[in-house]
């Protein structure tokens, strides 16, 4: 989910309509500076309002978060994703607007490894940040081997040491990667850095695949900001 392209999709919405920001504001009991930080892509609106917005204006909440209309068929398990994604997302907004709803901020996770695609968020503020991962995909090939056991851990970098910051590991035997890591999501509350320390190697996120002949496969995967922290 990109925060600018859900932005432009909603000025769009609003503009075919013929709505300035303050009246889309005020058919939603926002300020048009809450409307104008959605377009901008610094805020979400509300899950309830995005909602709202979807029957109000005939399109799929679907669409509203891919900022754009798709015709195509989504596939449930990304649907799933999204809605997850959606949840702790929105629970970490408003964990930070209970102190200070103008300073929450988040941007997006991504990585520069050719065999996975990741999304995820960091949240913050000037004093605090939480991580939140939701889908991890492997595009690295058809891997068909049936492994024993898959660990994924988020480790924290601090020069050449790794602190592990998160772990998740399968609970059933007899697995593909794949089918490991559709239903793997990772959210780290507290995370020690605030987002002005954040670096584009502070986080790594280790999978081990562990075989029945026990060899075990090991995947590094870099995370990055979509841009730099301004605060």
């Amino acid at each position: 989910m990109d925060p600018e392209k859900v932005g432009k999709f909603i000025k769009k919405i609003r503009k075919e309509n013929n709505l300035t920001q303050k009246e889309l504001g005020d058919k939603y009991y926002v300020t048009y500076q809450a409307v104008s930080k959605w377009e901008n892509g610094i805020n979400l609106p509300e899950v309830s309002l995005i909602r709202q917005m979807s029957k109000d204006f005939n399109v799929s909440i679907e669409d509203i978060l891919d900022g754009e209309i798709n015709n195509k068929k989504k596939k449930k398990k990304i649907w799933g994703f999204i809605i997850v994604f959606l949840i702790i997302t929105f629970s970490l907004f408003f964990l930070f607007k209970d102190n200070n709803s103008d300073s929450f901020e988040f941007k997006t996770l991504s990585t520069s490894c050719q065999d996975f695609n990741v999304t995820g968020s960091l949240a913050y503020d000037r004093d605090k940040s939480s991580i939140y991962i939701s889908h991890i995909n492997y595009c690295g090939g058809n891997d068909t081997i049936m492994y024993k056991e898959i660990e994924c851990n988020l480790y924290e970098k601090d020069g050449n040491i790794l602190n592990k910051i998160s772990t998740c590991k399968n609970d059933n035997s007899n697995i593909k990667l794949e089918e490991f890591l559709k239903n793997v999501s990772l959210n780290i509350d507290n995370y020690s850095k605030t987002c002005k320390n954040y670096t584009d190697d502070s986080l790594l996120l280790e999978v081990n695949a562990t075989d029945y002949t026990n060899k075990t496969t090991t995947y590094k995967i870099p995370l990055k900001l979509n841009d730099n922290c301004q605060k």
